[in-house]
């Protein structure tokens, strides 16, 4: 039985039930007999027990009427008589104690008041689900919500840190230090990375060290990722030495990140290795302006390597070329 159709009886419930309880019950006191048992308080009831037997016209559909009229009046203490006399009514079975003349009357009046309660308790419980329907929604809209708060949480500490580092004097500090800013950015963003990490080239003689400073994958490519903060121009040695290792690893292509711009001759050297590799030239300038722009890191990368592949471009600006795309 829903709470709600309990709770206070609409008047076409109302209605069957007064109609229903006065033929299953055979006397006027059995009409109170049968709300005592559901749960009626007592010093109502015997109240009108007195009328029975000081107004002989007191029917028993009045005394129904009444007894359902105080239930209704009665609010949250009447809740669970309520639900019993529904219930009761409802679940009716043993006609034997009517009226030989009304029971085939008794069975259509339980058969009505449980054909409503059932249609009354579909709608209520289709009402149910919408209403834990668009709770899920409010939920999920909520949890989407903080999600994006903690995002962006994220990312504004990420961009204070890349900022910090502008005013670090050591260059070793400052250069390690950015590596975790990068690679934390781009975790954020969903890239897939490997941190920085070294290997060592035992075919290069003893205490020979290769450091990677990342590794991140992008559209399902692999690339090798070098960050330079270097105060003068990359040149083409600088430069030359990504490469080696790029082309020292099967199918993954290469990015540079420098703080500092790449001279003509680094730019053309990378320009020539994409006949063979991936090769994309990132300015560290590109990346503080996304995040200052609030724009996807992600998707100037993307860019950047759709670049370097099909327009054989290592250092393009999407920012500044395709603002109005972002």
């Amino acid at each position: 039985m829903t709470t709600d159709l309990a709770f206070h009886y609409p008047p076409d419930v109302f209605d069957v039930v007064v109609d229903a309880v006065p033929l299953l019950t055979c006397g006027k006191h059995d009409v109170v007999m049968f709300f005592r048992g559901c749960g009626v308080d007592r010093a109502f009831l015997a109240g009108i027990d007195r009328r029975i037997d000081a107004e002989p016209k007191f029917s028993k559909y009045h005394i129904t009427r009444e007894i359902l009229a105080h239930l209704n009046e009665r609010g949250d203490p009447g809740l669970g008589p309520r639900r019993e006399v529904l219930k009761r009514v409802s679940e009716f079975d043993d006609f034997s104690s009517c009226y030989p003349d009304n029971q085939m009357k008794a069975r259509g009046a339980v058969a009505t008041v449980a054909q409503l309660v059932n249609k009354k308790d579909s709608f209520t419980r289709m009402r149910d689900e919408r209403e834990r329907e668009l709770q899920r929604h409010r939920d999920a809209q909520r949890a989407e919500t903080a999600k994006r708060d903690a995002e962006r949480a994220r990312r504004e500490e990420i961009k204070n840190d890349l900022f910090a580092l502008f005013g670090e004097q050591d260059p070793h500090r400052r250069g390690k230090a950015l590596e975790g800013v990068l690679n934390r950015l781009f975790e954020s963003e969903g890239i897939l990375l490997r941190e920085a990490f070294e290997r060592r080239d035992d075919n290069s003689g003893p205490g020979a060290i290769e450091q990677i400073d990342g590794v991140i994958e992008l559209s399902n490519q692999v690339y090798l990722v070098e960050m330079k903060w270097w105060n003068q121009t990359l040149g083409r040695n600088e430069v030359a030495s990504h490469l080696v290792r790029v082309y020292g690893r099967g199918q993954v292509g290469g990015i540079l990140i420098s703080n500092s711009a790449y001279s003509s001759a680094a730019v053309a050297d990378c320009k020539d290795a994409l006949h063979a590799k991936t090769v994309v030239l990132v300015e560290l300038q590109e990346i503080v302006q996304a995040l200052t722009l609030g724009r996807s890191v992600h998707a100037l990368l993307t860019k950047k390597v759709r670049a370097a592949a099909i327009d054989k471009d290592p250092l393009v600006y999407p920012l500044d070329e395709e603002a109005e795309t972002w």
